[in-house]
């Protein structure tokens, strides 16, 4: 899709209910006009990848929110992959559990999809980064389901939160794994014409 010219009147609309994606784009000074979460259907298809999904629930989202003529949206969906297996967000506590323990002492991948809307135009990104888990003790398990801060959280854990403690490593983009990755994003953005 080739790149529109910067209209400085654009609103943003995040098609989003995240506050942290909401914190993101505060540090690059955007403020989103609106905010509109779209309620799609995030069930994965039969089979399906965890880019291929990704990118499809980002899409979606963005289809789904209608726009006026002087309104960009912007909306993302990440996913945490263990090889081919697509880790949601945990129902419970018990799956929490069970997904933290399948990433225990493993390398995985954090996937951000973005999509950037305008008018009957289409921009998306994917961001895959590569996250390293330490081996979990059965004490570090307990304590941060304790925390109850897996909540909605793809995989069951959050890097911004105290499951940071249990990332020895990455390699990619650490917003990428919080739920945005900036650059990606603003890039997007600069590309429909918003004003970043």
């Amino acid at each position: 899709m080739t790149a529109r010219e910067a209209d400085p009147n654009l609103k943003l609309v995040l098609g989003s209910g995240s506050p942290r994606r909401l914190e993101l784009l505060a540090q690059l000074g955007v403020v989103p006009a609106d905010v509109r979460p779209p309620d799609i259907d995030e069930t994965p298809l039969k089979a399906e990848l965890p880019r291929a999904y990704c990118a499809r629930i980002a899409r979606g989202k963005a289809e789904a929110i209608a726009l006026a003529s002087d309104e960009v949206a912007l909306c993302a969906d990440t996913t945490v992959a263990l090889g081919r297996r697509i880790m949601g967000k945990p129902a419970d506590e018990k799956e929490a559990a069970q997904f933290l323990l399948a990433l225990s002492g493993r390398r995985h991948r954090v996937i951000t999809s973005v999509v950037v809307k305008r008018g009957t135009d289409f921009w998306a990104k994917d961001v895959v980064t590569a996250v390293k888990m330490k081996n979990l003790s059965d004490e570090e398990l307990n304590g941060y389901l304790a925390s109850d801060d897996w909540r909605g959280k793809a995989g069951g854990y959050a890097i911004q939160g105290p499951a940071g403690a249990l990332i020895p490593w990455i390699q990619g983009s650490y917003t990428g794994v919080v739920g945005l990755p900036v650059a990606e994003a603003a890039s997007l953005l600069r590309t429909a014409g918003y004003v970043v």
